[in-house]
């Protein structure tokens, strides 16, 4: 692929363009051919391009939205009734061949519902799924699905790993990817029969590297490479790792401040804290991959900041250069009938 235009969700988020637009100037400098069509609204829009200095930016275009999906807007009404969003018009960008990816931080589930109904499902992929990067020992695994299904039958986590294993092969040169399933033992007699199943599934397929099934704690071993569950179990998981990072900090910062003794301690220790607290940023993990779309969208946190944003750009800009739906097509191609 030569050039990539991106096309990104002004409005999106809890910060909407006071976090967006000093992101997509950082991006611009950092790509030197890139494009970007920025969905806004339109007198919003321009005022914060001005002040940014980018209102006459040869490789960033305004396209005027006329409303917005708000954070906490039913699916209905951000499908139904606001076809002229900005989140709807940079996903139509996708569609018509005008960008090659979008990028959102607005409504999760109205950014999911109006991909799948824009850009439609890959060939063999029922359900699409939420694919993000998690933190681990030895850098990072990518774990599928994050909350875009609840429930999850063997096929469609069959077709969960497929996709994760394609993402992981395009955006982290790992030919193959470790894949295993979540799941509550790593014997084989463990686990429902829907994972029973799934294992199967997963043992017979010719591209996969299955593993095996992984624990709860063995996500941050580093061991995998693609971490396989349903929606529900997924979203838990990640809400539950996104909580106990938040408590570990916070306590850390109480005891340091507990006593002039280990406020001494921890300023000698500062160094490693620091350290510590870059490697489990979750801005720095920012971006998650809507996939199984034909076309690519990337969702970025609601709260995200400048920098989480452009991580979550940066998502979006690698795998539109490895254009990851055609990597994941002709996987799913390979894949046996069941």
């Amino acid at each position: 692929m030569s050039q990539v235009t991106l096309a990104v969700d002004g409005m999106g988020g809890d910060a909407g363009l006071s976090v967006t637009i000093p992101a997509l100037a950082q991006l611009l400098k950092r790509h030197t051919s890139l494009r970007i069509i920025l969905v806004a609204l339109e007198a919003p829009g321009r005022q914060a391009l001005a002040e940014a200095e980018l209102a006459n930016h040869p490789r960033i275009e305004l396209l005027a939205a006329a409303e917005v999906v708000a954070m906490d807007d039913p699916i209905t009404v951000a499908l139904r009734s606001k076809k002229q969003s900005s989140m709807r018009l940079a996903i139509n960008q996708v569609r018509d061949g005008h960008a090659q990816a979008a990028v959102s931080a607005g409504n999760t589930g109205a950014l999911m519902a109006i991909s799948r109904f824009v850009l439609k499902t890959l060939p063999g992929i029922e359900r699409p799924a939420i694919c993000a990067p998690i933190p681990t020992r030895k850098g990072h695994c990518h774990m599928l699905d994050l909350g875009a299904n609840v429930d999850s039958e063997p096929q469609h986590l069959l077709q969960f790993a497929v996709m994760g294993s394609a993402l992981v092969r395009a955006v982290d040169g790992i030919e193959r990817p470790r894949v295993a399933l979540l799941n509550i033992g790593e014997e084989d007699i463990k686990g429902n029969e829907q994972i029973k199943e799934a294992a199967h599934l997963l043992e017979k397929h010719p591209q996969l590297n299955y593993v095996g099934f992984v624990e709860g704690n063995g996500i941050f071993s580093g061991d995998v490479d693609v971490v396989v569950s349903d929606g529900f179990v997924g979203n838990v998981a990640l809400k539950t790792m996104e909580g106990a990072a938040s408590m570990i900090g916070q306590m850390i910062r109480d005891e340091i401040s507990r006593s002039w003794i280990n406020k001494l301690s921890g300023l000698m220790a500062l160094p490693v804290l620091r350290g510590l607290k870059e490697r489990l940023n979750p801005q720095r993990y920012n971006g998650a991959s809507l996939v199984g779309l034909n076309g690519i969208v990337v969702k970025s946190h609601g709260g995200a900041d400048v920098n989480g944003f452009l991580s979550a750009l940066e998502v979006a800009v690698h795998e539109a250069e490895r254009n990851v739906p055609a990597l994941i097509r002709a996987d799913l191609e390979k894949t046996p009938q069941t």
